[in-house]
């Protein structure tokens, strides 16, 4: 019998490939552009793919031996995932793996606005030895988040998270998810048995938008963005905006009229319309933070990405 074949179009962490190989599983990691992969997926039995290769119907229709398709992280919109699961493939994708890494880099983004990192960071290189007094002064009105309400819209897994750390830098924490009424979010003592619990009721998004001062949107795209023109005049002013779940949940022409205005005091952008060419006004804007689309990629994500996904492909494969 052939062993069952496993492109990882988009890589895999080794400890995923040794787990899948270690099963009589064939691995292979070269990555084909889009379009390649349709000639070269014929002879593989499964896919996994992270943000960049896109599995759509016709790739789908083109590849009768596809039975898996892994999606390393948690967004499947490069995915036909009703599509492929209506012709019985097995679709699968890995929300627990990435969790603290993308939370970090909100708290990354939150600490940086506040503080102004991203001024100095840009301005020290350029004038630091030449205007040092003027850079200080232009960068010492900064803010603390302790005392500060960390306003999060989607309290699944990654929002619970950075809950989690939100409440230990001392901030106050408001949740809004249609489905999700409550949350208990445990904080551990790293080194001890000692354990926190604290139970977070879920509002109403137009309660949470008045009263955040630093807002993080942890859902899926929508057909509407979540915050847009209509939405500037209700938010606090000075409010921090962080964007790491996709492209398109901030309208980024409101965005812009935001930060000229003041209404917003910082945006902290790791997604963007427009991937992998971003508008210009954004990434050259003084008032926003940016990371290219790196919230999962930690070394300890990759590698729960990559366990988490090759227990998923072991036990489909198992049944």
């Amino acid at each position: 019998m052939s062993k069952i074949r496993i492109l990882a179009n988009d890589g895999i962490d080794e400890t995923g490939k040794a787990m899948l190989e270690g099963a009589g599983f064939e691995v292979v990691t070269t990555h084909y552009k889009a379009d390649e992969l349709e000639e070269q997926l014929k002879t593989f039995d499964a896919i996994t793919v992270r943000s960049a290769t896109q599995v759509r119907q016709p790739l789908i229709d083109a590849c009768p031996n596809l039975r898996v398709i892994g999606r390393g992280g948690v967004g499947m919109d490069n995915i036909d995932v009703a599509y492929a699961r209506g012709k019985g493939l097995g679709v699968y994708n890995t929300p627990a793996a990435s969790s603290r890494s993308v939370a970090e880099l909100v708290t990354g983004h939150a600490l940086t606005l506040m503080r102004q990192l991203h001024l100095a960071n840009r301005a020290m290189p350029v004038t630091g030895n030449t205007e040092f007094a003027k850079l200080k002064k232009q960068c010492s009105e900064g803010n603390e988040l302790l005392g500060k309400t960390m306003g999060i819209i989607g309290f699944g897994r990654i929002g619970q998270e950075v809950a989690r750390i939100a409440l230990g830098l001392g901030m106050k924490v408001v949740a809004s998810d249609p489905f999700v009424q409550k949350a208990t979010i445990v904080i551990s003592v790293h080194g001890s048995d000692q354990t926190i619990s604290v139970d977070i009721q879920t509002s109403a998004i137009a309660d949470l938008l008045t009263q955040s001062d630093v807002i993080t949107i942890h859902i899926p795209k929508a057909d509407k963005p979540v915050i847009g023109k209509e939405e500037l005049s209700i938010l606090k002013k000075g409010v921090i905006l962080i964007n790491t779940a996709r492209g398109g949940v901030f309208d980024e022409d409101a965005l812009i009229e935001g930060l000229n205005s003041g209404q917003i005091g910082g945006a902290g952008l790791d997604v963007f319309i427009g991937e992998p060419t971003p508008r210009a006004d954004i990434l050259t804007h003084p008032k926003v933070s940016l990371t290219p689309h790196v919230g999962g990629s930690t070394a300890e994500a990759q590698e729960n990405v990559g366990r988490e996904l090759a227990g998923l492909i072991i036990d489909h494969f198992s049944k």
